[in-house]
């Protein structure tokens, strides 16, 4: 386990409700020596980088302040630690994001080849009494790259500002890091031009046009061999109510989606492999989408059609830590054949009705729930393989015929009808603080060196000293300008939506028949091998309160709530934009006179090496994975069972999932027996999977106790029995 020390810090700021974040160029605190930073010449691949999200730092939190949803950690005396009030709505305190980077420093820093930065770095505005200014989002996000900086800026000019980083940091834009909130307008517009600025050495110099145009583009962090695709996702989120989708040529996500088939592309002439980032992932299940259907039915064509090159996908933005499923049969014929209407996706979500995935372009915990639950509902209905029972009674071509069959559902032996996205929890602590290591496959390149981030020709100028483009009298001088271009864009999408139309776009090419699967479908170089899940337990970190250490749910005796909120009978999670967190109950009073923090640190929540689905992270291993997660029958869990792997003081599962699925084969094949006794195809109720309640408890970052997760998660839905088997692949 890695820990760290140095608690002087977050100390010195436990009762601070402004501190001021340091600018990008001011001087930096805890500065490494020069010995100790890592040389970009010379330094070799590792296989390893960090995938970071949504810190919302808060320069209002203030520790041991109210998490009411009028007080928002800044204000009245309340449960709120030094390093973070969990579970709750409130943002990041400072201190949190300095040890955050500091753990980062002192443990993984020389150990990773690039960052994936996933967006959502200014804090909610949440407190009517302290409105969200744009001068306060460029400053937090400056405060953030300023950590960044601290961290892996390898060398500076002679105003403090980094000029060469020592690793790529690849950041993207958060639906919090603009004003309006969720609203982004076709670029070059007042945010493009700043963020240029902000981020002016993470963007390559022949990116800056077409950032400025847009919000995206690309840096190779293996040069030659692997590029990072920073997608400007806000352009294709749905609650973005100032553009229209990806279909009409006259608009941004329409330009965006070009812009990604060309990059795709050159990389695939180049014979180079891509990552796909962005803030807001391409979630759709029932009625509930992330995206605009027309933006969500041609990026699924793009990854089926570029699927040689497409390593994988990484998002973040709805805290909870889980994977999706592009499925790829369920590409429009429309689009098949290059052709997309647009204004449809608002008129299918309305008519659905229920629980919508976000409020006001957030993810609520009832929201988060239920968008889980549909997703178990769609994964039972993935394709099963023939049972054992099925393999024993028959003999010779049948076996084989039956094996075809379920191969061909799932696009062949490596699942190619499907492509993946994965979703990485927060470190702001909506449940615990987060990050992720992510391994990958560098057969080949071991001589390889890492790509120096913000790297320059010597005939180029430092950017410190051209002009900038947006300086901070124009920015502020701007604003009432781009509120009515906003206002504009609303009324003319409005408009649009009465008479949609037809536009026609270019098809990409698939792989060439030639072409072996891609590094998402089949192991070798660039291969995601092995993710490991990191999380700091504030509740043990900060201190403040003895938590029931016998395992049993505190509902048991008292009114149902899980973080504050309502459960009413039959596990409906009131469905609130604001959670007062698992400590509301010492609303109004200060736990100790002074904070006395356990040391922090960030320590394994879990390691897909120790599962036994997960030898390597290809697709094929996720929709199997899925499939189980979905399943019911003789693999279900009780609450006995799930209560005996979690930890009594931090509920966390030290046992490999694995070690859960020893007798998985054997409850499989007595499965099938039993089905082939009874008559008909009767249905009945069934436990859900083990797989199912490890993939809750993982979604909240092990937040949840055992009886919490059967309280919500209870499997209440009528399947059909099916006899089901796991193929080797």
């Amino acid at each position: 386990m890695l820990r760290r020390g140095g608690l002087v810090c977050g100390l010195l700021l436990w009762g601070s409700s402004h501190a001021a974040p340091p600018s990008a160029g001011s001087s930096r605190t805890a500065q490494p020596s020069d010995d100790s930073k890592p040389s970009v010449q010379g330094r070799k691949l590792t296989g390893k980088f960090l995938h970071i999200t949504d810190f919302h730092p808060d320069p209002f939190y203030k520790t041991y302040s109210s998490t009411t949803s009028d007080a928002a950690c800044h204000r009245h005396r309340g449960p709120a630690g030094i390093y973070g009030a969990e579970t709750s709505g409130c943002d990041s305190p400072y201190s949190l994001i300095n040890q955050t980077f500091q753990w980062i420093e002192e443990n993984i820093k020389n150990d990773i080849d690039f960052v994936i930065w996933t967006g959502d770095s200014a804090r909610h505005d949440n407190d009517e009494e302290l409105p969200r200014t744009p001068k306060q989002v460029v400053k937090q996000n400056e405060y953030m790259v300023a950590k960044f900086a601290e961290v892996f800026g390898k060398t500076e000019d002679k105003h403090g500002d980094v000029e060469q980083w020592a690793i790529p940091v690849v950041p993207t834009f958060g639906n919090n890091d603009i004003m309006p909130h969720n609203i982004f307008l076709a670029g070059p517009n007042r945010w493009t031009k700043k963020y240029l600025d902000v981020w002016r050495g993470m963007i390559p110099e022949e990116q800056r046009h077409q950032f400025s145009q847009g919000g995206w583009f690309s840096v190779e962090v293996v040069p030659g061999k692997l590029a990072v695709i920073s997608l400007n996702t806000i352009f294709f989120f749905s609650s973005n109510s100032a553009v229209d989708g990806c279909a009409n040529k006259h608009e941004p996500g329409y330009e965006h989606m070009e812009w990604l088939r060309i990059q795709l592309q050159i990389l695939r002439d180049r014979g180079m492999k891509a990552i796909i980032m962005g803030h807001v992932p391409p979630a759709r299940v029932d009625s509930k989408e992330s995206w605009d259907e027309t933006c969500w039915q041609k990026y699924t064509l793009w990854t089926r059609q570029f699927r040689d090159v497409v390593v994988g996908g990484l998002y973040g933005h709805m805290n909870i830590d889980h994977f999706m499923l592009q499925d790829f049969d369920e590409i429009s014929k429309d689009a098949e054949k290059g052709r997309m209407a647009s204004g449809s996706q608002m008129e299918r979500l309305e008519e659905e009705g229920g629980v919508q995935l976000y409020e006001d372009g957030e993810v609520t915990v009832a929201s988060a729930s239920d968008y889980l639950l549909d997703l178990r509902e769609a994964w039972a209905q993935l394709p099963a393989p023939p049972s054992k029972s099925s393999k024993k009674s028959n003999k010779g071509k049948k076996d084989k015929s039956d094996k075809k069959k379920y191969l061909d559902m799932i696009g062949g032996k490596f699942a190619e009808r499907y492509s993946i996205s994965h979703v990485a929890p927060s470190v702001v602590p909506n449940y615990f603080p987060t990050l992720r290591i992510i391994e990958y496959n560098i057969t080949g390149l071991d001589a390889s060196d890492i790509s120096a981030s913000g790297s320059k020709p010597k005939s180029v100028p430092s950017l410190s000293h051209q002009k900038l483009l947006v300086d901070g009298d124009h920015f502020d001088e701007d604003e009432d300008e781009y509120l009515q271009d906003v206002e504009t864009a609303m009324r003319k999408k409005k408009k649009h939506k009465k008479h949609p139309r037809k536009y026609k776009f270019k098809v990409p090419d698939g792989p060439s028949k030639s072409a072996p699967p891609g590094p998402a479908y089949s192991p070798q170089t660039f291969t995601w091998t092995r993710y490991t899940q990191y999380f700091a337990n504030l509740t043990h970190i900060n201190n403040d309160f003895v938590e029931n250490t016998d395992g049993a749910s505190p509902n048991r005796n008292s009114p149902r709530t899980i973080f504050g909120l309502n459960v009413t009978e039959d596990g409906q999670i009131e469905n609130s934009g604001w959670k007062e967190g698992k400590h509301r109950k010492h609303q109004g009073k200060q736990p100790r006179p002074e904070p006395h923090p356990n040391e922090f640190f960030y320590e394994v929540e879990y390691d897909t090496k120790n599962d036994r689905e997960f030898p390597d992270l290809t697709v094929r291993r996720w929709v199997e994975y899925a499939r189980k997660i979905g399943q019911t029958g003789s693999n279900a869990a009780d609450v006995e069972e799930i209560e005996g792997g979690f930890d009594k003081e931090t509920a966390i599962d030290d046992t490999p999932l694995g070690d859960d699925l020893d007798s998985q084969d054997d409850n499989v094949e007595e499965l099938g027996k039993k089905h082939k006794k009874k008559k008909g195809h009767k249905k009945k109720h069934h436990k859900a999977s083990k797989e199912w309640y490890t993939f809750v408890r993982r979604a909240f970052v092990s937040t949840m106790n055992p009886h919490e997760i059967k309280q919500v998660f209870s499997a209440t839905d009528e399947l059909e029995e099916t006899p089901q088997e796991i193929l080797e692949l």
